[in-house]
């Protein structure tokens, strides 16, 4: 992997990233982005974009398109789905980027969430770093481009507020 940068060589993106994709849009086929109607995998989409511009290999791609599944669509079960189908590496990444494994009211508050897994960063690969940042990275971005149209009350959409 390359330590900064835009990615110059090509990454092969073969029959594991399609189906990584397509099982991405299928457990998040009924979501859409916080306060949108852009559907889920635009973002998931773009984590992919942002990996792989900055050096990612097919994993870390895949990884991308999958970060979100396990707090978002199943939890352990989820994350055992993408081990099966996308191996050991894959779902090392996507368990390095879940803030939490449990589902509907028992997932722990927002804030202690993510205080967490930001004192966690420090135990986490480059590999898996890459794609928190993307995730990371593009949340940002849309919600700096949300501000600018809709301005504070952009906050109510989010649990954790401003």
């Amino acid at each position: 992997m390359k330590a900064k940068g835009r990615n110059t060589e090509l990454v092969p993106l073969g029959p594991r990233f399609s189906s990584a994709l397509a099982y991405a849009a299928d457990l998040h086929g009924n979501q859409a982005r916080k306060g949108t109607s852009i559907p889920y995998v635009a973002h998931l989409l773009a984590v992919a974009a942002l990996v792989i511009e900055h050096g990612g290999d097919e994993d870390q791609a895949i990884a991308a398109l999958l970060h979100d599944a396990v707090e978002d669509q199943g939890g352990h079960e989820t994350l055992a789905q993408i081990r099966q189908r996308f191996g050991e590496r894959v779902a090392a990444l996507v368990d390095a980027c879940t803030d939490s494994f449990e589902q509907g009211p028992q997932k722990p508050e927002w804030r202690q969430r993510k205080e967490s897994y930001l004192a966690s960063l420090g135990e986490k690969s480059p590999d898996a770093l890459l794609v928190s940042a993307a995730d990371k990275l593009h949340n940002a971005t849309a919600i700096l481009e949300d501000y600018l149209v809709e301005k504070e009350a952009l906050w109510q959409r989010f649990n954790g507020g401003r």
